[in-house]
């Protein structure tokens, strides 16, 4: 039964994450007085682009392995998290060292892409990706490290339990200011959507992609942001567990549209970051995330 569970993981990430990117394109809209487009339209865009002839510009393998690389690796994420707070038969077998890896190799893989595309506007969105990823991994690592420590083991089951559970205390609060201030550069909305900046360096990363190929970057990019929405829920916030699967995975969406909503609000409202604004205020993060870090080891 618990395998079955890692199948619900994934069908739900693939079912709901277009959605929640309707949501917050329609919010955004309406935020800016426009009309904007359906709820539905990501759904109708990634059926389009699928559909499409898969087109290697750059001819080479790595143009084409970035995508799929990208895809699979946020896929084995939703996998293995504990959805509804249910702990499925690969949470049971994974740790938050494992966790970390896969969401990095997602992000290696549009490194790779751009770089193999060779174009200049994708180099740039590139050397903008990787120092994004360097300076705001570690924040999501001492999230999962304090949920270790409050758990007292690296399992992944333990780590992104609530963390009422275990007591909030001085170290839970700072790491929750600190994961809030991060949210946004974590799903890469507005003021930190600095890799792709569409209207200054074209999508970046992704420029030279089309089809098929654009249409899985795409996809991941939005389970990717459903993945960070799930863990601000899953640890941070308490919510009721009915101890019935489809009720308890309700309620975890129910939060997570919440997420999403504030992600939309904070996105419309503020202007893009430049480069060195970004790097500093990551810098500022990582350093209030040790100290959070620091004092969950000593106890508070």
């Amino acid at each position: 039964m618990d395998i079955v569970y890692v199948f619900v993981n994934v069908a739900v990430f693939l079912l709901f994450a277009p959605l929640f990117q309707g949501v917050t394109r329609k919010i955004t809209a309406k935020i800016q007085s426009r009309q904007g487009p359906p709820l539905l339209q990501p759904y109708f865009d990634l059926i389009k682009l699928l559909g499409k002839e898969r087109m290697n510009s750059a001819r080479n393998w790595a143009f084409s392995l970035a995508p799929l690389g990208a895809f699979a690796a946020v896929l084995t994420v939703a996998a293995m998290i504990p959805l509804g707070g249910k702990a499925n038969f690969l949470t049971q077998r994974t740790d938050i060292i494992s966790l970390i890896y896969m969401l990095v190799l997602g992000g290696v893989c549009v490194l790779l892409g751009a770089l193999a595309s060779r174009n200049t506007f994708a180099l740039i969105g590139a050397s903008r990706e990787m120092a994004t990823m360097i300076m705001i991994e570690p924040v999501l690592a001492m999230t999962l490290i304090l949920g270790a420590v409050k758990s007292g083991g690296l399992k992944l089951s333990a780590a992104m339990a609530p963390l009422g559970s275990a007591g909030y205390g001085i170290s839970a609060v700072l790491m929750l200011s600190v994961y809030l201030l991060a949210l946004q550069a974590f799903v890469g909305r507005q003021p930190f959507d600095i890799a792709e900046a569409e209207v200054e360096i074209l999508e970046g990363p992704f420029i030279e992609y089309s089809g098929a190929f654009y249409g899985l970057f795409k996809y991941a990019m939005m389970m990717k942001q459903m993945f960070y929405a799930f863990l601000f829920v899953s640890v941070f916030v308490p919510l009721p567990a009915t101890g019935f699967g489809p009720a308890d995975i309700l309620i975890q969406l129910l939060g997570i549209l919440v997420v999403f909503v504030l992600i939309a609000i904070i996105g419309a409202t503020n202007p893009r970051f430049r480069i060195d604004q970004a790097v500093k205020f990551y810098a500022g993060l990582i350093a209030v995330a040790l100290v959070a870090a620091g004092l969950a080891v000593k106890g508070f």
